[in-house]
Order: structure tokens, then C-alpha cells, then sequence
């Protein structure tokens, strides 16, 4: 079996908004996004592409017809609010509950079922994603995750990626505009110059300055402001932006502790990764190779040249008094 772990919330939100040329969601072995709530409840709001999971009339979970899930990148299942795995290893989960529920309906299956449609009193019980999780894992090649604080917490940070519709055709999936991805919760997050345009995002996220490192103006914020940074610059390997490194780290520092921050380039590939990552050495107290795990498992395609992974060197033997990071080697 692949296991079952836990999804933190804005692991499933760099998930969600993961992109090459377009969103990756348009991707049919990408994501499969479950919900493991009642009917009542995914009807009236879920988060954006997911599909109900269904039970049988023992309450016991079934894998979704329409999905190969051994084919499967991520699964990922979310109910209100479980926040640990405890519920994944009760071998015989829901049945007494069931029993109970049973009585009350005379026996009847079928009278159980509309009970729990009209009545917020049956909505998914805690650790009903853990459970469905387990049945999940035996079909998947990679562990099945289990969304922390589920449906309730993630839209308390999020609510913008909750929405009421149900089914999605390709090509409106293709018109999604990814949002940035997450760095630091609410503080830092970078992307691209299309989302830097974007009000809604801006919005949505609550940032409040930008670091834009491109040689393209930007024409959104006025050149004057305080809360633009603007550093333009190539994306070329002869390119030094080491000497902005401590420019971009105390514009980051200066502006989180009031709303987000984002960095962006003309991608969102090479130069903002490069900053992002310079910024975590300088202020979060990592060496290059942890700064370079950390973004890229926000950012899966980010990749700075190899010119600017020489500054990322100098700047971590600045920072450390010693080299730490061989990068030499061809993961770099």
C-alpha cells in the first residue's frame, strides 16, 4: 500500500496553482482533489476541481470511477476539519456511530440516507478523510494525503479557491489564471509578470509590495513608490544580481510584517527564484541547498541559471563565512 500522510494547507495551495504554460490542474493525472464530506455539504461549497467521494449504504468509501488513481501524481483528501491521521488506522471505523444511526431510522438503510441529506446533524464526521484516505491508498503508487484542519481551515486562509461548481470542461480549466505560489503563509510569495498585473490576485492575497526583477517596467505601480522595488535586470548568465541581494532582503523585511510581499520576473522562473531564495539564506537561517529544496517544492519548474546559482554561493559564503553548498554538482 502507498501510506497515508498529511497535507498541509499551503502545500495544497502551491498545488493547486502549479504551472508550465499554463495550470497544471488541466492535467489529467495530476491531481485528484476528494472530498470526503457529505452530498448536503459539497454541494454548498468545495474547493475548486474537487469531486465528492462517494459511500456505500455501510458508510464505507469507494474509489471514484472516473479517476485512475495508480496514475495519479497527487491524492489528496479533505473533510471539515480532521487535523491528524489517528481515524486512517480504526479498522473498524463508523460502525457503532452507524448502529446508532440505524436504530433511530427503524433499520432502515434507505431512511438513513435522506436523514443525513437534510440534516446538518450528519455532516462528516472528524476523521472522515483519514478513513477514506485509507481505502484510497490501495490504489494509488504514492501516498494518499489527508488535507490538515480540512475543508475549515483551508478556506479560512484561502476562500477564494472554494467555489460551487461541479463539473469543469478542459478549456476552462486552461483559462485559469494560477495565483502565486506561497513561500512564507501570508507574507512572501512569487510568480510571474501577468499575475503581478492581476487586481484580483493582489486582492485576494493581500499584498501590498512588489519586488520586480525584469528589465520590463512595470506598469501597474508607479516607478516612485515605496512599495516598489524595481531591479532591472537580465535574465542572462552574465547577469550579477548579488548586489542587490541585500536590497531585496530588507524590502522583504521592511514590508511583511503589514501584508505580502511578491517577487516576480517575466516567468516567474529563473530571477525571482533567485531572489526568493537569496532572501531566505539572508532572513530565514538556510543554507543554499535547504533555500533550493524549500522553493522548489513550492515552485516544481523553478530553475535560476547558472550564473545567478554562483551568486546564491557567494551569497551563502557571505552569510556563513564558509561554503556549504557544492554547487557543482549537476542537481544545481
Amino acid at each position: 500500500m502507498a501510506g497515508v500522510m498529511l497535507c498541509e494547507p499551503t502545500e495544497l495551495y502551491n498545488i493547486l496553482n502549479q504551472a508550465i504554460k499554463r495550470s497544471r490542474l488541466t492535467e489529467p493525472n495530476y491531481l485528484c482533489l476528494l472530498d470526503a464530506r457529505t452530498k448536503r455539504e459539497y454541494y454548498e461549497s468545495h474547493l475548486i476541481t474537487a469531486l465528492r467521494v462517494k459511500q456505500n449504504l455501510l458508510g464505507k468509501y469507494t474509489p471514484p470511477q472516473s479517476i485512475d488513481l495508480e496514475c495519479v501524481q497527487y491524492c489528496i483528501v479533505y473533510d471539515g476539519r480532521t487535523d491528524s491521521l489517528e481515524a486512517a488506522f480504526d479498522m473498524d471505523y463508523d460502525l457503532p456511530e452507524l448502529d446508532e444511526e440505524l436504530k433511530d431510522c427503524e433499520g432502515d438503510p434507505e431512511a438513513l440516507l435522506q436523514k443525513r441529506k437534510l440534516s446538518p446533524k450528519f455532516n462528516a464526521k472528524h476523521g472522515s478523510a483519514a478513513r477514506c484516505a485509507r481505502v484510497m491508498q490501495r490504489y494509488t503508487r504514492f501516498p494518499v494525503q489527508v488535507l490538515r484542519g480540512g475543508y475549515e481551515r483551508f478556506t479560512a486562509c484561502y476562500h477564494f479557491l472554494r467555489t460551487e461548481k461541479v463539473f469543469w470542461m478542459p478549456q476552462e480549466l486552461e483559462e485559469l489564471l494560477p495565483y502565486p505560489v506561497e513561500i512564507i503563509p501570508k507574507k512572501l510569495y512569487m510568480g510571474d509578470y501577468r499575475q503581478a498585473g492581476d487586481r484580483k490576485l493582489q486582492k485576494d492575497l493581500k499584498i501590498i509590495a512588489h519586488i520586480n526583477i525584469s528589465e520590463e517596467k512595470d506598469l501597474v505601480f508607479p516607478e516612485d513608490s515605496e512599495d516598489l522595488l524595481h531591479i532591472p535586470i537580465a535574465d542572462s548568465p552574465e547577469a550579477d544580481m548579488f548586489p542587490y541581494f541585500g536590497k531585496i532582503c530588507h524590502f522583504v523585511d521592511r514590508h511583511v510584517p503589514h501584508g505580502g510581499v511578491l517577487v516576480f520576473s517575466v516567468l516567474g522562473i529563473s530571477r525571482c527564484s533567485t531572489a526568493v531564495m537569496a532572501y531566505l539564506i539572508h532572513s530565514c537561517s538556510l543554507y543554499l541547498k535547504n533555500a533550493w529544496s524549500y522553493v522548489q517544492k513550492c515552485k516544481t519548474n523553478m530553475r535560476p541559471n547558472r550564473g545567478f546559482v554562483q551568486q546564491l554561493s557567494e551569497w551563502e559564503r557571505r552569510i556563513y563565512v564558509a561554503t556549504i553548498t557544492d554547487v557543482s554538482e549537476p542537481f544545481y
